[in-house]
């Protein structure tokens, strides 16, 4: 399934990806986040899990496995490239933005903002096309509301 899942996002552009595809490509950008500093938090966990069930209208169970299937698409992926193009073309830009902002929760959610954290965030927002003006804004906001 996982290798359908690659095949589908590497295939020619004329093959828009479905409304699956593109959750699982948000769900795997989501667990990248969180592991990205070597430590994956169950606090980063709850937040990916509550960012899916708001984002997708998803039960618990539902996000859960959304979840579980997005670790194991997030293992395999050699690059980080795969899942933002998915976004990128599946998502319009407003809601891009609310992509770095659910990343930045994730990012927060234990309380330690890692150098290779930063990293992945700049890098994540450049291939979604999200200025930095409004990744920085979407940051600011996650931490206010914290």
């Amino acid at each position: 399934m996982i290798a359908d899942f690659f095949k589908r996002l590497t295939a020619a552009q004329d093959q828009p990806l479905t409304e699956t595809d593109a959750r699982l490509a948000l769900a795997a950008l989501l667990v990248r986040a969180a592991r990205t500093d070597g430590h994956y938090a169950p606090s980063e966990i709850a937040h990916i899990d509550r960012i899916l069930q708001t984002r997708y209208g998803l039960g618990q169970d539902a996000a859960q496995a959304l979840r579980k299937e997005a670790e194991e698409a997030e293992a395999s992926a050699p690059d980080t490239v795969r899942f933002t193009r998915a976004i990128k073309d599946a998502v319009p830009y407003e809601d891009r933005t609310a992509v770095i902002e659910a990343l930045w929760q994730v990012v927060l959610a234990d309380g330690d903002r890692a150098d290779q954290e930063n990293a992945l965030l700049r890098v994540t927002a450049s291939l979604l096309g999200v200025s930095d003006i409004d990744s920085n804004s979407a940051r600011k906001r996650v931490e206010a509301a914290s």
